[in-house]
């Protein structure tokens, strides 16, 4: 089973940045980061097909959110500025074994999921 941890998360004010990290145990096809705020629904937030490159990102944090992956080891980050206090939730690592079939942004896409990194965000 393919292991996902987090790290980075922390407390910032509006408009600082933050960088997040997710250490997996292998390699996989994507990876993505999910958000969830208590009482509401797991968003997509953004991910990476790693044999392409190709990234994608929810509109509400196009042009200041980043994801990318490291060629020499499982890792993937998601370098987040000019944050807002919208975007205070628990952020998930996830991975998927395929790239082939499901969209990015559908939880069922992703097999393994990490514990979670909390980011709060004051203004």
């Amino acid at each position: 089973q393919v292991q996902l941890v987090e790290s980075g998360g922390g407390s910032v004010q509006a408009g600082e940045s933050l960088r997040l990290s997710c250490a997996a145990s292998e390699f996989t096809r994507r990876m993505g980061w999910f958000r969830q705020t208590p009482g509401k629904e797991r968003e997509a937030v953004a991910a990476i097909y790693s044999h392409s490159g190709s990234t994608y990102y929810a509109d509400s944090v196009k042009g200041r959110f980043s994801i990318s992956q490291d060629k020499s080891k499982p890792m993937v980050y998601l370098q987040m500025s000019s944050l807002e206090p919208e975007d205070t939730a628990m952020y998930y690592c996830a991975a998927g074994v395929v790239a082939y079939i499901g969209s990015w942004s559908q939880t069922m896409s992703y097999p393994y999921w990490g514990q979670g990194t909390q980011v709060t965000v004051s203004s």
